[in-house]
């Protein structure tokens, strides 16, 4: 009988310290990172459907840009991406197959249906940007935390079964304040 309890200890033990790659499927786990000193600034779990927004300026055209990221089984997925023009209510609704057109030619916009995994970016830290993350309850502002000049790092990654228990622990927020 103990031989049969030291066994199964050891099998959770070894479950529970499984790598993020073989992690949880219907997670996602986001770590917003300084990139330059790899310090932290907030990491937890999404489940799938949940969303980051981030939000920010585009300093040559003025205008406020809002782009949607999905949680999916490890990765987030571009979905919706809008530049508002606060001089023209007008916006204009594109296909997916335009958005990298314009991102560089300015004007009011949507382009939903996108499709674009995302695992790692660096968002560059501008004096007009103000960029700024809403995941889950908390809001990051990327200049707060990092100053102008600085780069902040959002890497999405499957959450190791370890992480997936004990972000269920009271205490324990999925997605700190």
């Amino acid at each position: 009988m103990r031989a049969r309890t030291l066994v199964v200890a050891a099998l959770l033990l070894v479950g529970l310290c499984l790598p993020a790659r073989m992690g949880v499927p219907g997670w996602t786990r986001v770590v917003l990172a300084d990139a330059g000193s790899g310090r932290v600034i907030a990491s937890g779990l999404l489940r799938d459907g949940e969303e980051v927004v981030l939000t920010w300026t585009n300093s040559l055209f003025g205008q406020f840009v809002t782009e949607t990221l999905v949680a999916s089984s490890g990765s987030l997925v571009l979905t919706r991406v809008t530049f508002t023009d606060p001089c023209d209510p007008h916006e204009m609704r594109a296909a997916p197959a335009e958005l990298n057109d314009l991102y560089h030619t300015g004007g009011a916009f949507s382009v939903q249906g996108l499709s674009r995994p995302v695992t790692r970016v660096v968002f560059l830290v501008g004096e007009i940007g103000r960029p700024k993350a809403r995941v889950g309850h908390r809001t990051v502002d990327f200049e707060a935390e990092v100053g102008f000049g600085g780069r902040v790092l959002l890497t999405a990654g499957k959450p190791s079964l370890y992480q997936r228990l004990i972000s269920g622990f009271p205490g324990v927020s999925r997605w700190p304040r």
